[in-house]
């Protein structure tokens, strides 16, 4: 259906009298526009290009490292400001209670030994090692063997048995109050680590103009209240996250793990798609970033919201039921390959594009306000708003991608484990980009990167067993030599 802007006041008949005096009313330009079903009207030419920069596109807090971490420059002291003492204290804290819990269930007093920070960050850089060389799912008896087939920095670092025990007895929470918790808040059993995590991550950095919102699902088969099943992705089975990630570096700077529907009390919230994507961009709120997102988080009142209420622009796909899209960006049966319709509005542009015979993608945006073509793909005739989505969309995937690389999961069944491999996995990519920002590196082989992050991790640890004299020699005289120490050393 057309509309058309025009006076409707009908002309004049008959000629005029040089005595009548009046105005003749300037004409209106007629200008054509879509409806739909709903009432919405979209223009179909765009609006004046304002001479300045809209409000909305003025970026401040520029991207990069904030100042309190600027200091840190190995990969040890980038990695620490993720897992600094305070989050590795109460792990630490929760970890010697349970132990001293089940100790009872253990002969040897040795068996059930209290751990410290050094024995927890030397157990963390093991997990790193297995992930480098893609041997974290392998069997432990294999990772310790000492008969040439193992990996010797493994059984150096830590005995096999206190590899598993730590792993088992690894605990987030007091068991003794969670109980309590769980009646407010489904995810008690590892949120005080998970948001101190978070708030680690708000703090250390600034993301750029472009961000991503998408979701990310983390592999687990075990028993959970809130596991969900997505056929469309690679694990199908997991713990869902939400996370908002800066689409240039993949920096992850907020998540938000989807339980259902929580019990009353502080931590119950909407799960609608508009309120998921305001709580994820709280830290970026009114400084001018555009958030990119799949139809599943796209609408009409979240792209007004995000510019009305955040000063944030919205660029997404938005699927074909939406009541704001009128009937011609739905149809594509006599459309050629390669058209392009576009709909203006003051602050939204919608658009429809026909990559392939009989299949459209519909996109809206409120950064873009022009029906621009890029010219720089070929011929392919697609819209700058098409191209911009396709470069800024992958941000959450890359993540995925970074993590299932050197994965430093292990099997369990216990899903607070799989949150800390995840947090462990974000870890290693967040700290990698302030490590190359603050040594003003271009790039960083990740796996190289890894490989020393699990290095500084064990040494100290590797180091005070050295100084154990009840091994054999040839035990011995390895580890010194790959601590780098000498027996003259050792006291």
């Amino acid at each position: 259906v057309e509309v058309f802007d025009v006076n409707t006041d009908t002309e004049q008949e008959g000629e005029v009298s040089d005595d009548e005096q009046f105005e003749i009313p300037n004409k209106v330009p007629r200008v054509p526009s879509f409806k739909s079903k709903d009432g919405t009207v979209w223009k179909q030419h765009y609006p004046p290009k304002a001479v300045r920069t809209r409000q909305c596109n003025i970026v401040t807090h520029l991207q990069g490292v904030k100042p309190c971490a600027r200091g840190a420059k190995t990969p040890i002291e980038c990695w620490s400001l993720f897992f600094d003492d305070d989050t590795l204290n109460v792990i630490l804290e929760n970890t010697n209670l349970y132990i001293n819990k089940c100790s009872k269930n253990y002969s040897r007093e040795r068996s059930a030994k209290p751990k410290d920070i050094i024995e927890i960050k030397a157990l963390i850089g093991l997990l790193y090692l297995g992930g480098v060389l893609k041997s974290a799912r392998l069997c432990t008896d294999e990772l310790c063997d000492r008969n040439g087939c193992g990996v010797e920095r493994f059984w150096l670092t830590m005995s096999k048995d206190r590899f598993l025990f730590l792993l088992r007895h690894l605990w987030f929470d007091n068991t003794e109050t969670r109980d309590d918790r769980k009646k407010c808040d489904k995810f008690a059993a590892i949120r005080q680590v998970f948001q101190m995590f978070l708030e680690n991550c708000k703090r250390s950095y600034t993301i750029g103009e472009f961000a991503t919102v998408d979701e990310m699902l983390e592999a687990f088969r075990g028993r959970c209240s809130f596991l969900q099943y997505m056929p469309k992705k690679p694990n199908k089975y997991g713990l869902k996250f939400f996370s908002l990630v800066d689409a240039k570096t993949w920096y992850v700077l907020n998540m938000e793990p989807y339980v259902g529907q929580q019990p009353e009390g502080p931590f119950r919230a909407k799960n609608y798609p508009r309120s998921i994507v305001e709580r994820l961009i709280e830290p970026i709120s009114g400084t001018g970033r555009n958030i990119t997102c799949d139809n599943w988080f796209t609408s009409f009142p979240l792209i007004t919201s995000l510019l009305s209420t955040h000063r944030t622009t919205c660029v997404g796909t938005v699927r074909k039921n939406k009541r704001e899209l009128p009937k011609e960006f739905v149809e594509t049966k006599t459309r050629p390959v390669g058209s392009s319709i576009f709909g203006f509005q003051e602050d939204t542009t919608i658009v429809s594009f026909v990559p392939k015979k009989g299949k459209n993608v519909i996109l809206a945006s409120s950064m873009h306000h022009d029906d621009t073509i890029d010219s720089s793909i070929g011929d392919k005739n697609k819209p700058e708003i098409v191209t911009f989505y396709n470069s800024t969309k992958g941000g959450v995937d890359v993540v995925d991608k970074l993590c299932a690389a050197y994965d430093v999961a292990r099997n369990t069944r216990r899903w607070p484990m799989v949150i800390l491999y995840a947090l462990l996995n974000i870890a290693g990519i967040n700290s990698q980009v302030i490590y190359i920002f603050n040594n003003q590196m271009k790039n960083s082989v990740r796996r190289m990167y890894l490989k020393e992050l699990a290095i500084g991790l064990t040494d100290d640890h590797l180091k005070r067993r050295v100084a154990l004299t009840k091994l054999p020699r040839e035990v011995r005289e390895k580890r010194q030599e790959v601590a780098g120490t000498s027996s003259q050393h050792i006291k």
